[in-house]
């Protein structure tokens, strides 16, 4: 990476419903391009519950002999992290990325109450989209990325009245204690394949904040 002198980061990327580990598989490639170790977690997003997944996780984590550990989050991979930190606080020391994480509870989810089949769409999860947390996890600097363009499947089943990334809406993601947080130009699915998402995931889990504009 040319002149790139930066200290190389074991992150553990989690990603979110209907989704596995495949779908981190484009950002795990480029942080592993910028030097960094990174591993994903993936689990099958409707047949357990929050606690469930979260405790999952810490078992996966735990395996991990790092002594400093970062973790990012989509969508219900990051309810998943706040989950596991609201009952375990034996983990190693790191930052939190979530990305478009619904942590007021997401509103899409009583609106696809409307389509047939809500044992297959959701599974066990459903409750899971719908709890709220208040406050970031003690001792841990946490980032929010929120997206703003309104593309994505809320627009197909009703669509939103405020700020959105076509599934969940900016006021979901407000949540007490975070250190940072930056609004992008991109919808939920592409945070994912998002090139400017990786950058500001690295900026923060290296320094505590994002890379905010002139």
């Amino acid at each position: 990476m040319g002149d790139r002198e930066v200290k190389s980061l074991n992150i553990v990327l989690v990603h979110g419903l209907w989704n596995r580990g495949w779908s981190m598989a484009v950002m795990a490639k480029r942080l592993r391009a910028l030097g960094h170790n990174v591993v994903v977690h993936s689990y099958p997003t409707r047949a357990e519950t929050l606690a469930g997944h979260a405790d999952d996780l810490y078992r996966f984590l735990l395996a991990n002999k790092a002594h400093e550990l970062h973790l990012v989050g989509h969508s219900m991979g990051g309810l998943v992290i706040l989950n596991m930190f609201s009952r375990y606080d034996d983990l190693p020391q790191g930052r939190i990325v979530l990305m478009g994480t619904p942590v007021k509870g997401a509103s899409i989810v009583k609106r696809l109450e409307k389509l047939p089949g809500q044992n297959f769409i959701f599974g066990k999860s459903r409750d899971n989209l719908l709890q709220g947390f208040q406050h970031t996890p003690p001792g841990r600097e946490t980032g929010m990325i929120r997206g703003n363009r309104a593309f994505g499947l809320g627009q197909i089943v009703g669509g939103h009245d405020e700020a959105n990334d076509g599934s969940i809406t900016i006021s979901e993601t407000e949540l007490d204690g975070l250190k940072d947080s930056i609004e992008l130009n991109v919808s939920h699915s592409a945070m994912l394949v998002s090139s400017e998402v990786v950058e500001q995931v690295e900026q923060f889990l290296l320094h505590g904040g994002f890379k905010k504009g002139e």
